[in-house]
């Protein structure tokens, strides 16, 4: 069977686990967090990046900084991934998701505007497989309307929009280093934080509620419990098989492009002929070969599209069920306007095995596999 995932490692994260277990501090903001989240810093130009536990949980801290309340409402497309909308929902909002385009499968920048009440308090724009929104769109009517914009770019690592990176455009910015993700610990995440006046908070948030953080910088003698929080640090060892692969980004990066290429150009043919939609990334936009997928004709087809790879030993998987029309969805929040495109584009789309070292056997394998069910 050739594999959807296989969780990248490039060859030194057991030393430097074996490092972190050496330096007798295997708990949260050792030395390779320090370090991980100086090179998210200096990668992004971003003013302050904190590695957390996961990307639900750095967008549970983006939550609380927008100081959500009860009855709140925040703006976001329905296809995504359930923390972007729980992270929310734990702080008592209401969701209002806005249909996508059927492009990039990224919110439309269109429909937000007519989506804003009184109540509005964020815009959580997704950066859908590494492609970016509209990103100058949605912050010019979060500016207008007084709102600030939580970027869920858990697949957009590396990935840029008008040559700035994902996660560092909006008021703050969620990454994923989960298994699946192109750079992994494990379970993993970071926080990006645009404006320094949110910075000392989010530390204090993250520290279980206390001053810990400026205690270990040596700026206060003793540390206490000043406000709400919890615990949202990695272990060092995470972050230690995290900085293995920041070390090696180009290599990462380069590889799983060229499966990416390797797909789109073996399938051109089947698009031009009406068959399949590959995926569409706009000029203004680099993505990062998170995910290959293209869209069937409709539901039945990727079924038996996804059975018939199944039994050549592919797999091969779908994404999404739209959030708004599952039972919590339907709880938690409301869908602003018409789904002209978020379940029927969900439906069709069918994600290819892609992961660091895939081999060129099984990449002509696939290929092969989803010629044979088009012919």
């Amino acid at each position: 069977m050739i594999h959807f995932n296989i969780p990248p490692f490039v060859g030194k994260e057991l030393d430097y686990v074996k490092e972190a277990i050496a330096n007798k501090k295997i708990c949260g903001d050792g030395a390779f967090t320090k370090q991980c989240n100086k090179w998210i810093e200096d990668k992004t130009d971003t003013k302050k990046a904190l590695l957390t536990t996961s990307c639900t949980h750095a967008l549970e801290m983006a939550a609380i900084l927008c100081n959500i309340k009860e009855g709140d409402e925040v703006i976001m497309p329905s296809y995504t991934f359930v923390s972007t909308a729980d992270a929310f929902v734990a702080r008592g909002a209401k969701i209002v998701f806005v249909d996508i385009r059927p492009d990039t499968m990224n919110i439309d920048e269109n429909l937000i505007e007519a989506a804003i009440t009184s109540k509005t308090k964020a815009i959580v724009p997704v950066h859908y497989a590494g492609v970016a929104c509209e990103m100058d769109k949605i912050i010019e009517i979060a500016k207008k309307h007084n709102l600030l914009v939580v970027e869920d770019a858990a697949q957009g690592v590396t990935a840029t929009y008008n040559g700035k990176q994902l996660g560092a455009i909006g008021d703050f910015g969620c990454y994923s280093f989960h298994e699946t993700k192109n750079y992994s610990m494990g379970e993993g995440g970071a926080l990006l934080i645009k404006d320094e006046k949110y910075v000392e908070t989010a530390e204090i948030i993250r520290e279980k509620g206390t001053n810990r953080s400026k205690f270990f910088r040596g700026q206060i003698d003793k540390y206490t419990w000043v406000d709400f929080g919890s615990s949202y640090l990695p272990s060092d060892m995470n972050a230690a098989y995290l900085w293995a692969q920041f070390e090696n980004i180009d290599k990462i990066f380069n590889n799983r492009m060229h499966t990416w290429n390797t797909y789109y150009n073996a399938f051109k043919p089947l698009e031009e002929k009406g068959l399949i939609t590959l995926p569409f990334i706009p000029n203004n936009c680099e993505h990062n070969a998170h995910m290959f997928y293209f869209k069937a004709k409709d539901l039945d087809e990727r079924t038996r599209l996804i059975t018939f790879l199944k039994e050549k030993g592919v797999q091969a998987v779908f994404h999404y069920i739209p959030l708004h029309s599952a039972p919590a969805g339907i709880k938690y929040g409301r869908f602003h306007g018409e789904d002209k495109y978020t379940t029927k584009e969900s439906e069709r789309l069918v994600r290819l095995p892609l992961y660091y070292g895939i081999t060129q056997e099984d990449i002509n394998t696939v290929i092969s596999a989803v010629k044979e069910f088009y012919k």
